[in-house]
């Protein structure tokens, strides 16, 4: 290792036949410059780049999220055939604070709560982490989003999920693993340091703003106020953008070939990444949408994420629900 010098110094001169002397040395502290971050994980990684890495001395930590709004079978579905090493994930108890209608039914969880589950999944900051499910990643987005909102930087979605893998002849296993338990330090995932958030007034400044789009990322029925399963009223905030996570993937739960050309037909555009994103995400409580901003990431589009979306605005009475199409 090359250590800097020091300034060079010049011997004091006395008497003739003086001795000369020079100062005492100062120690030297050795010094090494700062590691460097490793690089940002792609949003998306197919079947073949996970095999290959599942399989190999580093293999990532895997996270099985298997989730879907009125369904609780997940860890069942989970048992009966998951990834090889696999963890699975609840995403209503570890992936989200508990519901209020003040914050949504999905707030984000506590740092201090997200980084005890981390750990327990076996994280550790020299590991990559994929994450899936078997809904074409719409509910293992919520971890992504967290974990790379809270510093992870390594962590990627398996484009496809499960039935990509099945599909791919890969095989299954059965049972719970129970990783050893990793060491990772996270930050706090609504502070907005990696990955960009609004709040209520944020996402109704920019639907209501010339420059930004504002995208409601649920079924188009949802959005035009013909059905709403779960929240108070039905509608969408006004001034928002039609967008259904579903239409991120075909039908076989890839991502679809076209999707940049999807999204500037909806008004999204790339920006400078030093920017002030001018795009944010909702969907009925911060899941779903979390797809899209992951989709918007792999097209170098920073997006932000309302994390109390549709089910926290549509609780207060004081905030204006629109109706029909966009």
């Amino acid at each position: 290792m090359r250590l800097p010098l020091a300034p060079s110094r010049t011997a004091g001169v006395g008497p003739v036949g003086a001795e000369a002397t020079l100062p005492p040395a100062e120690p030297q502290t050795p010094t090494t410059a700062p590691t460097p971050p490793p690089p940002i994980a792609p949003a998306f990684v197919d079947v073949t780049a996970v095999r290959r890495a599942v399989w190999s001395p580093h293999a990532p930590v895997l996270l099985d999220v298997r989730w879907a709004l009125g369904r609780s079978d997940g860890r069942e579905s989970y048992l009966a055939g998951h990834l090889p090493g696999a963890v699975f994930v609840d995403l209503e108890t570890e992936l989200a604070a508990p519901a209020s209608p003040a914050l949504g039914r999905h707030p984000l969880p506590t740092t201090a709560t997200l980084q005890e589950a981390a750990r327990r999944w076996g994280i550790t900051a020299q590991r990559d982490v994929v994450v899936y499910d078997d809904a074409g990643g719409t509910s293992a987005a919520r971890a992504w989003w967290l974990l790379r909102a809270a510093g992870v930087r390594r962590v990627s979605i398996l484009d496809g999920g499960l039935r990509a893998w099945v599909a791919a002849g890969e095989h299954l296993e059965e049972g719970a693993v129970r990783p050893r338990p990793g060491d990772i330090t996270l930050e706090d995932p609504a502070a907005g340091a990696h990955l960009a958030v609004v709040d209520a007034d944020g996402a109704a400044a920019l639907a209501a703003s010339a420059d930004g789009v504002l995208l409601d990322a649920r079924a188009g029925e949802r959005f035009r106020g013909e059905v709403e399963p779960v929240d108070p009223r039905a509608g969408h905030i006004p001034g928002a953008v039609s967008a259904p996570t579903t239409e991120n993937l075909t039908g076989d739960g890839h991502l679809r070939a076209d999707l940049r050309d999807r999204f500037a037909a909806l008004g999204v555009v790339a920006q400078a990444h030093d920017a002030a994103a001018e795009v944010a995400v909702y969907c009925g409580s911060g899941v779903t949408a979390s797809h899209t901003v992951a989709v918007l990431a792999s097209l170098g589009i920073d997006a932000a994420l309302y994390p109390g979306s549709f089910s926290q605005w549509s609780n207060d009475p004081d905030r204006e629900v629109a109706a029909g199409p966009a």
